[in-house]
């Protein structure tokens, strides 16, 4: 005995419901790409805009020039000039056959480079040579290496080179002051960068500026009272000195005794500023200004200036040291060389 089967039949009018509710959910989701994509003036139409520029507009600073450094009569002691600095994105770079090339164009180890892409692996962004010449970057840049672009900056050139090294200092590869009158002056001379928007394409390469947000300030000149000529001579008398003593450290300051003006300041050792890959530091102390020393006989002009200038002594006056000892405070100063009596020809 068998038993029909029973067959359950939905009604028209929840059928009719079902249909309708699916129509209305199409409509509103076409009216939503219609408001996003097709109206112009829609909140959406605003907010898609904005995340399609955050993936094709990109901002980026402008360098700035640093203040010039310059002597009395201005010639200059530290400039800036236009270099470029090659990088490179380690995405598509690092399975690239041509890395070997790249590294011996760029006189780097090609093991290193390798390490140092993988370091950089996730990344979008790697230095590979800094503060190149515009002739050398542009050669290097024309053989299309995959990834590897240029940006302009500014290295700091000092003309007179070890010769006022330890006054003037130096700049780190950034830019910025980290020692002597760079490092003292860094607000006046740094200057501030300016920003400017630009599109990107896929790869990260810009393709076209924007416009620029900010424009740069930079930064101010500086006279010094240093005679760059002065400073020059008295290097060399300090050098030459220094071979005739065999003294292994010196310094030398001009003064100008009217307005107490610095004309020239020189140290032994030296170091050559512009030669960063064999920078030594052992010579950077500015020892005329940091070291401390006993005034000894160099305080006797002074002595006797100020005898002259008080109008009680003149050029013939005969002053009598004797007995070559003199008591200051609670300590008694001996003369290594009794001299009975003193006269200002000597």
């Amino acid at each position: 005995m068998t038993r029909a089967k029973q067959v359950y039949r939905l009604p028209r009018w929840r059928f009719a419901v079902i249909c309708c509710a699916l129509a209305a959910l199409a409509a509103t989701l076409m009216g939503r790409l219609v408001l996003l994509q097709v109206t112009d003036g829609g909140q959406g139409a605003v907010f898609l805009r904005e995340q399609g520029a955050l993936r094709t507009v990109r901002t980026a600073e402008i360098p700035v020039y640093r203040g010039l450094i310059e002597d009395r009569n201005g010639t200059p002691l530290a400039v800036s000039s236009p270099v470029v600095s090659l990088w490179a994105n380690p995405q598509q770079l690092k399975d690239s056959p041509r890395l070997e090339n790249l590294a011996a164009r760029l006189s780097l180890d090609a093991a290193a480079l390798r390490d140092k892409l993988r370091f950089y692996g996730d990344k979008q962004f790697m230095y590979l040579a800094r503060h190149q010449t515009p002739d050398f970057a542009r050669q290097v840049l024309r053989e299309n290496f995959p990834g590897v672009r240029g940006e302009r900056e500014y290295r700091r050139y000092y003309p007179a080179g070890e010769v006022t090294a330890q006054l003037l200092g130096l700049t780190n590869v950034d830019g910025h002051g980290i020692a002597g009158v760079e490092l003292a002056f860094e607000d006046w001379l740094q200057g501030v960068s300016g920003k400017k928007r630009f599109i990107k394409d896929l790869h990260g390469d810009a393709v076209r500026d924007v416009g620029v947000i900010e424009e740069p300030r930079p930064g101010k000149a500086l006279a010094l009272s240093l005679d760059l000529r002065l400073q020059y001579a008295q290097h060399r008398e300090l050098q030459r000195a220094m071979k005739e003593t065999g003294a292994i450290a010196g310094s030398a300051i001009t003064l100008d005794a009217w307005t107490g003006e610095v004309l020239a300041v020189s140290n032994y050792p030296v170091f050559n500023p512009n030669s960063r890959d064999a920078l030594d530091f052992s010579g950077a102390r500015n020892r005329a200004l940091t070291d401390a020393y006993e005034p000894g006989s160099t305080i006797k002009t002074l002595t006797l200036v100020a005898a002259l200038e008080s109008g009680q002594f003149h050029i013939d006056s005969i002053i009598d040291t004797a007995p070559g000892r003199i008591r200051v405070g609670a300590k008694m100063l001996h003369d290594p060389r009794i001299m009975a009596r003193y006269r200002y020809q000597r």
